[in-house]
């Protein structure tokens, strides 16, 4: 059901930052009955990358005899509604690993907000690379060709491989709502920016009405992450090009598959372009320029691109909203991570970013 801790120790984790701590007691506690091996005593630390949800990796035990899970919750403060949503990150990822086995599986949700202060579930530990703004040393940080086309590759093929996988036969049928998926989510985006300004942003406003004016027929609706990135992925250290488990399922739905293939492309940035808060290595030799990433997505899937540049700006739009809506619990301080004071300026160069890049 887990596996021992055998490997290197994650340059991702870090000691649990004081304002982002729980009650570990309690929490072992809950856990003790449910999980196996969570009888013994408990160490928490964290992941320190990411932006939003809180991740932590809960041993119990030590040596090579102790066992792993991660814990997952939303951030501090209030929440734009249905954002964070453990329960449904739970619910995908208790089936989705059936179809798709680079989903970890979830193993037990927790909706008693006593317990630490928010919902949150716990799930299987997977060790890998999380590859970020540059490529790591382990991978000849930036400067193998071969390595970094690797990389910007394995994103597109699990992109593919993910829709491909029937809802149905993994117990997800009837999650979310495909009809008219587009339209809301363009809608429920512009909401979130409302909630999230502090000031006038005349291009964001710009941008909402272009989204809603020009929206494009969907194809057929798959399943869809709704934040794929390469830093919600993790490879093989042995293999860049061999994924070994996603990340991040708490906006999982069924929609437009197109909606996923922009989200990625608006971080896939051409030189001169604002990176925002979690770039990709997109400038480092050998890796897939945007438009190669483009039409390897449709070889693999069979989709049609013609109405692609329209998603990446949709893309480039919800990723500005993210900053914003960080910036906004940082000026309201409902967290104290000071990575967050440059978010209003890097929302602002998103939202004109976006507006650049309209066909």
């Amino acid at each position: 059901m887990t596996e021992s801790a055998r490997s290197s120790p994650s340059p991702d984790l870090i000691d649990v930052r004081p304002d982002e701590r729980f009650d570990e007691a309690a929490v072992a506690a809950w856990l003790r009955d449910r999980l196996p091996g969570a009888d013994r005593p408990l160490s928490v630390r964290q992941f320190g990358g990411g932006h939003a949800n809180l991740t932590y990796l809960l041993r119990f035990g030590s040596g090579e005899d102790a066992v792993e899970y991660v814990l997952r919750r939303p951030p501090l403060g209030p929440v734009p509604p249905g954002a964070h949503d453990m329960e449904r990150e739970y619910r995908v990822l208790s089936r989705l690993y059936r179809g798709f086995p680079k989903a970890p599986r979830a193993y037990v949700f927790c909706g008693d907000e006593s317990v630490i202060g928010a919902p949150f579930f716990v799930m299987e530990r997977r060790h890998g690379v999380v590859v970020r703004g540059q490529v790591p040393e382990i991978f000849g940080g930036g400067r193998d060709p071969v390595a970094n086309r690797k990389l910007s590759e394995v994103v597109m093929d699990v992109l593919a491989e993910f829709h491909a996988v029937d809802p149905a036969s993994v117990g997800l049928g009837d999650l979310g709502r495909p009809e008219g998926f587009l339209e809301r989510q363009v809608r429920g985006w512009a909401a979130r920016f409302e909630r999230a300004r502090i000031e006038e942003v005349p291009v964001a406003e710009e941008v909402c009405r272009w989204l809603l004016d020009e929206l494009p027929q969907s194809p057929s609706p798959t399943l869809l992450h709704n934040d794929w990135r390469l830093d919600n992925m993790a490879v093989s250290p042995e293999d860049p090009g061999r994924c070994v488990a996603v990340y991040d399922w708490d906006m999982c739905t069924r929609g437009d598959p197109l909606a996923d293939l922009g989200t990625v492309l608006a971080v896939w940035h051409a030189p001169g372009e604002p990176a925002g808060a979690s770039p990709m290595p997109t400038s480092a030799p050998g890796f897939m320029t945007r438009e190669e990433a483009a039409r390897r997505y449709a070889e693999r899937s069979g989709r049609d691109p013609s109405t692609l540049p329209y998603y990446i700006v949709f893309g480039t739009f919800k990723m500005a909203v993210v900053l914003q809506q960080i910036y906004y619990r940082y000026h309201r301080g409902q967290t104290k991570d000071e990575r967050f004071a440059g978010m209003g300026a890097a929302a602002r160069a998103l939202f004109e970013l976006a507006a650049r890049r309209r066909p």
